[in-house]
């Protein structure tokens, strides 16, 4: 029986390899058994660390949607700019010109329509990236660049309506679907006061989802 001396690099094997599987087959198809025969390990050590492959798929997402938190927060650190609403004008720019399909990360890409995934990540977009976006909107009104009295709401808003209901996959819309819904978030930020959303970001989104769409009607 595999020994588990070092539990974080077993629990390291088992998440490296369940994300690989999820990957392949999707999260429906992958079963406990086949992440017990493609770690190579006893079910018992499996078991030891995850009670269920819904577990081991939480332990996936936590890790990437961590990833991703880690990203975002030096990204705002590191942007310069002469006010909050310019800086993040800023990051969703450089945020957009990543969010191309060929750059997103394979296992959130093969997970895009499972509801626990979509469920997963509005959670984690309202408890760890809104905190920080609210932040800057806050430190906006201060500044004067931005007029709002709710921060907090208007970010869980921004990113569940950004990262969610505007994502074509999701929705399986076409291009031009997809613009109408990114220029009304546009024009629903600026209504209320945070006017944060440029058009380079709204048409950096529209090409990073080339390939993503659906076909247009004939």
């Amino acid at each position: 029986m595999a020994r588990h001396n070092h539990p974080e690099q077993t629990v390291e094997k088992i998440l490296e390899v369940s994300q690989r599987l999820f990957m392949e087959k999707g999260y429906e198809k992958t079963t406990i058994q086949d992440i017990i025969d493609a770690v190579g390990m006893s079910k018992g050590v499996i078991y030891y660390h995850f009670k269920s492959k819904e577990e081991v798929f939480d332990a996936v997402m936590a890790k990437q949607f961590s990833q991703t938190n880690v990203f975002f927060t030096e990204l705002i650190t590191n942007t310069k700019a002469s006010n909050s609403r310019e800086k993040i004008i800023k990051t969703l720019d450089i945020i957009s010109s990543k969010s191309s399909l060929d750059e997103m990360d394979p296992v959130l890409l093969a997970q895009a329509k499972n509801p626990q995934f979509i469920l997963a990540g509005m959670h984690e977009a309202i408890r760890q990236d809104a905190p920080v976006f609210s932040k800057l909107i806050q430190e906006g009104v201060i500044d004067g660049s931005i007029k709002t009295n709710n921060p907090l709401e208007v970010a869980e808003m921004l990113l569940i309506l950004l990262n969610i209901w505007c994502n074509p996959i999701l929705f399986d819309r076409t291009e031009s679907e997809t613009r109408k819904r990114l220029q009304f978030l546009q024009t629903l930020m600026r209504l209320l006061g945070v006017d944060v959303i440029s058009d380079n970001a709204i048409e950096k989104l529209l090409e990073g989802y080339q390939g993503g769409y659906k076909e247009k009607e004939r």
